[in-house]
């Protein structure tokens, strides 16, 4: 069975190696950030006769003004650092499971190392998929926006 090398590479073997994680930030994060850009979170109306009377295109339009003032009121999602304590506890979590194999196998600086690599990596995509998610001050700001001009927001999607 092939061993890890110093260079961080996968072996002819096919198994893991520490190089592995960066290889997976350098190719999954881009196309991770584009998803999230598409998938951000907006407020969903109940038809009402408001919103049955001004349409969905300035339905839309004043849920964006809303959005702009939630974030101008400092209401924001705080996206950065959702992604970074998720960056991290990744990395702590990877760094303990590869620590405690390598006390096993014999090598644990080397398998703590590329654990903690691998849960980073983990740990930013995940955090890059959950930042679209918008807390709940930034939802309670931008559905009372929205009320206050007659829409009867059901939930977000």
């Amino acid at each position: 069975m092939p061993s890890a090398n110093q260079s961080g590479t996968v072996s002819p073997g096919g198994t893991w190696k520490a190089g592995l994680p960066v290889c997976l930030l350098g190719c999954l994060l881009p196309v991770m950030l584009v998803l999230n850009g598409c998938a951000t979170h907006r407020p969903v109306f109940y038809p009402n006769e408001h919103y049955t009377l001004v349409g969905q295109q300035v339905a839309q339009r004043e849920v964006a003004e809303c959005l702009q003032l939630a974030d101008q009121a400092g209401a924001a999602n705080n996206k950065g650092g959702k992604v970074a304590g998720s960056t991290a506890g990744g990395a702590a979590v990877g760094g303990a499971a590869g620590a405690a194999w390598g006390a096993v196998k014999g090598d644990a600086g080397e398998n703590a190392a590329a654990g903690a690599a691998a849960g980073a990596a983990a740990g930013l995509v995940r955090g890059v998929m959950r930042s679209g998610n918008p807390g709940p001050i930034y939802k309670n700001f931008v559905q009372k926006c929205l009320r206050d001009r007659g829409y009867e927001v059901i939930g977000w999607k």
